[in-house]
């Protein structure tokens, strides 16, 4: 029987099976389309998204590949008034401290080619039928150029975007709406206004919103934004349409268009992550507002999150159990984060007199002065970075030192992020690891890392010889601070751990 059936070959899926085939467990990932995506869909990359590629080796490519933007510039009309320093922003934080773009289509590929470095394959052109689950097995029909096939499977993972074929066939529930604007999106090449190098352009006006990002090269730009009500009835819209209106508020003097789109913007979560042997993750789970660019980011952490779980319990490194903490531990945060950006996103582009005042008059003299401030921006990069995200209350989650607790990321000091490369489960003391906790490491088969006590640790917020049990996503699992080994133990011993 082969292990796990990957349905869906974007960033979700792709992340997902890379997992597996670094833990060496078979799969087969499909997609129904004929290869990769063609336009650049989702831009922004989040800090926390390429500290996993860090762990999987794949960050340096993907920086030397994409674009970190430097500011953001206040536009109204086609003039601007004002500028956000992004540059730092997460200094200490994170080995990432930037605002970081690199196009999906682009982003696909490099992940297609670290899985063929694996010796995997996406199957292209191969589609989900229908499966159901019987003892404990899913069974699967799949639709192929030459005919259709049926396999057994112990897992399947639908990563199969916002229109699921697995999540409809669960019956489950996408709770949300859909936004009353429409909005436009574009890739292009162009300059003049708000096209200028390595600088984010945010435009507003009383019933309009605009967005646009650096791509690839120089001279080329994602563009998103509100239709403007002189467009909201013109079917099909078309960006010559748009043009002269671009041309007039955005300061767009000439154009090369590679991708134009009108489209309409959900945000929902569905009620359930997993059923019996069937997960779903990223935009099969949860669909978002444009606000902040987390969707792509947060169906990674999706991947990372299930990846090495169904890795251990296939390999019998834990127990079962564990599973049950992926819909656990990303199911809260994805409602959280559908209501955070909607609130956000449901500002900008409210059209109420304040809201207009706010956008047009305050915001752009009040935005920069804020960004000037280290406290404000290192705030800020904490919620867009989503290093902030926490698995508290999850039954992998035990102990507590200082200000951390199971369950949190490890915050970054510089010297400690390079051994979570392993992407296994590890020990960690800042400061000095006594004898019973190095014979006990020993013993258990967990490498143990003892990092001097410094300033930085200390303000990273680690606890002085505290017992860091990570996880191998990055995440404490147990922390003591009295290095007790008997509750390391007792931990371990719960969940059926085994190290690689």
């Amino acid at each position: 029987m082969e292990q796990v059936l990957i349905v869906g070959a974007g960033p979700t899926g792709l992340v997902l099976a890379l997992q597996l085939a670094r833990y060496g467990v078979p799969f087969r990932i499909i997609d129904k389309n004929a290869g990769p995506g063609e336009a650049s869909r989702a831009m922004a990359v989040t800090s926390r998204t390429l500290e996993y590629y860090q762990q999987m080796g794949l960050a340096e490519e993907v920086v030397s590949r994409g674009i970190k933007v430097d500011r953001g510039d206040i536009w109204t009309g086609n003039q601007k008034k004002g500028t956000l320093p992004f540059e730092k922003m997460g200094e200490g934080l994170s080995p990432f401290p930037f605002v970081f773009t690199f196009p999906q289509d682009d982003h696909e590929r490099l992940l297609i080619e670290a899985l063929k470095d694996r010796s995997a394959e996406v199957e292209w052109n191969t589609e989900l039928v229908s499966f159901a689950q019987r003892d404990g097995e899913v069974e699967a029909v799949l639709k192929r150029p030459e005919g259709e096939e049926s396999r057994t499977f112990r897992y399947l993972c639908g990563c199969d975007g916002a229109h699921s074929r697995v999540r409809k066939s669960m019956d489950n529930p996408f709770e949300g709406e859909k936004y009353e604007q429409d909005f436009y999106v574009a890739d292009l090449h162009g300059e003049g206004g708000m096209f200028s190098g390595r600088s984010m352009g945010i435009h507003f006006a009383d019933e309009e919103f605009a967005l646009v990002f650096p791509v690839r090269s120089s001279g080329t730009y994602r563009l998103i934004g509100v239709v403007p009500p002189a467009f909201r009835d013109r079917e099909p819209l078309s960006f010559e349409d748009m043009y002269p209106y671009l041309r007039r508020n955005l300061g767009l003097d000439a154009a090369e268009v590679n991708w134009f789109s009108k489209y309409h913007v959900h945000h929902r979560v569905a009620r359930h992550f997993r059923e019996g042997n069937v997960f779903i993750a990223g935009d099969a789970g949860h669909i978002h507002s444009p606000a902040g660019g987390q969707g792509m980011n947060t169906g990674i952490g999706d991947a990372v999150n299930l990846g090495w779980k169904l890795a251990a319990v296939v390999q019998h490194r834990a127990a079962p159990s564990v599973l049950d903490t992926y819909e656990a531990e990303r199911l809260p945060f994805a409602k959280l984060l559908v209501d955070t950006t909607d609130r956000v996103f449901k500002a900008v582009i409210s059209t109420g007199r304040v809201s207009r005042l706010v956008k047009k008059h305050l915001f752009p003299y009040a935005g920069p002065f804020l960004f000037r401030r280290p406290a404000f921006r290192r705030r800020l990069y904490r919620l867009i970075s989503q290093i902030r995200i926490t698995y508290r209350g999850s039954a992998l989650a035990s102990g507590e030192a200082g200000s951390l607790q199971g369950g949190d990321r490890l915050p970054y000091a510089e010297v400690n992020f390079a051994p979570l490369g392993s992407m296994d489960w590890q020990l960690h003391v800042y400061g000095r690891a006594g004898r019973p906790l190095r014979e006990a490491g020993e013993e258990l088969g967990l490498p143990l890392h003892e990092f001097s006590w410094s300033r930085e640790t200390e303000e990273a917020g680690l606890t002085e010889d505290a017992l860091y049990l990570i996880r191998p996503d990055g995440h404490i699992g147990f922390v003591n601070a009295a290095q007790n080994i008997a509750l390391l133990r007792a931990y371990l011993t719960k969940h059926k751990i085994v190290s690689l």
